[in-house]
């Protein structure tokens, strides 16, 4: 396993210290879970624009009934 260093002031280290203790977690896992989950909802939100440029290129929506029609469902 990887070590990464931070520099944070102080009332930043007790405020995370504060926030882990309340979640029963150690600093570290709190830490590597925020910036995954913050590196995860910025990679969605690129994904999701990426969607919303496509839609609206093509524009076509489809109702339920007409999808599984289209399926032959």
């Amino acid at each position: 396993m990887s070590t990464i260093t931070i520099r944070i002031n102080e009332e930043e280290k007790k405020y995370i210290e504060a926030f882990a203790k309340m979640n029963n977690k150690s600093i570290s896992e709190l830490i590597r879970e925020s910036v995954l989950e913050s590196i995860e909802d910025k990679y969605d939100l690129i994904e999701l624009n990426k969607a919303i440029v496509e839609f609206n290129k093509e524009k076509t929506m489809y109702t339920p009934d007409e999808v599984w029609e289209i399926l032959g469902i």
